[in-house]
């Protein structure tokens, strides 16, 4: 018994320390990204700027704050808000390949966001138009709920909730080709950016929010660790435990679709961090929830901050769309994670 306890401690410690070690390697890759962008601003500087913002001329703070800090903080936030509602997803629903997307929620946001342009609404609020992004977010809670209904009334199976969000994938995919079919050529432009994906609509009120939602969320799962982790063993399994399966399993998509919605709705589609995010973080901390979240996270918040140096770097002078990166990049990450996997079994 006592070898036994020996040996999870060095297990938990040993985790707790890939935590750490990921916690760095996102601070580096933050400092990195801060360091990086078309102004040609030295780290020096930006090191400065930081501790001593009276230190740089009125331009430089007005890159660094407004522009750069914003920029990379956001990365962070939104890669964290993804990684993990993806582990979430896959735990949920007991599918390696399911991320938030998978519930069509990404594609419902997107319609949300292209009826404001549309429509050519304006709601001011805190000196920016948050029209596009209040949409976004409403038409993705809408979807939410629609699931949430679905399943409450016809069963909470794995089953049930996937076709339930194939459905309404499809359905939002084809109300998106509607709305760029009828917009006019300005329009049509502003949607297809907001489809791309883009960091630089970040503000400091944004990001309050993001990080708001991200830290409820994360709590909130936290208290659900053991019982994911149950769920993680099979369904019956977690049953023999007392869990109820099918409230655990709406709880946890009514978390998931609260951190992607807000995610989204600020920063348009960003695809493979909720798949790859995971991903990761189950190779490095295996499948116990109470390490497993946190590395979701951690995981999701350095493949977006990677990519935001990346969209930065490829093309001197210009700042890509940051979903494209992601898709670049995300592919061949997961189907080098999948192959490498099967070699291993």
């Amino acid at each position: 018994m006592t070898a036994l306890a020996a040996r999870y401690r060095r297990f938990a410690a040993l985790r707790l320390w890939l935590l750490a070690a990921m916690a760095v390697v996102l601070c580096l890759t933050l400092a990195l990204d801060l360091a990086t962008g078309p102004s040609g601003l030295p780290f020096t500087d930006v090191a400065a700027g930081l501790l001593q913002p009276g230190s740089l001329s009125l331009e430089q703070r007005v890159i660094l704050w407004e522009v750069r800090l914003p920029y990379a903080v956001m990365a962070l936030l939104v890669g964290a808000s993804l990684g993990l509602a993806g582990a979430e997803m896959q735990t949920a629903l007991n599918n390696p390949l399911a991320s938030p997307f998978t519930l069509g929620l990404s594609a419902a946001a997107a319609v949300g966001a292209s009826i404001a342009v549309v429509g050519g609404f304006t709601l001011m609020a805190f000196g920016e138009n948050l029209a596009v992004p209040l949409s976004a977010f409403v038409c993705a809670a809408a979807a939410t709920l629609l699931i949430q209904l679905l399943a409450w009334r016809y069963g909470a199976t794995v089953d049930t909730v996937v076709l339930f969000g194939i459905a309404l994938l499809f359905s939002f995919e084809a109300l998106l080709w509607l709305m760029q079919f009828i917009a006019d050529s300005n329009a049509l432009q502003q949607i297809v950016f907001w489809t791309m994906g883009s960091l630089a609509r970040a503000t400091w009120n944004k990001i309050a929010l993001v990080a708001a939602v991200l830290l409820l969320c994360a709590v909130w799962s936290a208290r659900n660790a053991w019982p994911l982790t149950a769920l993680r063993a099979g369904e019956d399994q977690a049953r023999s435990f007392g869990i109820a399966v099918e409230r655990l399993r709406l709880i946890t998509l009514l978390r998931v679709s609260l951190l992607a919605a807000t995610a989204l709705s600020f920063v348009g589609t960003i695809g493979f961090v909720g798949l790859v995010g995971p991903h990761i973080a189950r190779l490095l901390l295996g499948e116990d929830h109470r390490y497993y979240l946190p590395g979701a996270a951690l995981a999701g918040a350095l493949m977006l901050s990677g990519a935001s140096i990346l969209s930065k770097v490829l093309v001197p002078g210009v700042v890509l769309p940051i979903g494209i990166i992601t898709a670049l990049v995300g592919v061949p990450m997961f189907l080098a994670l999948v192959l490498g996997r099967r070699r291993g079994a």
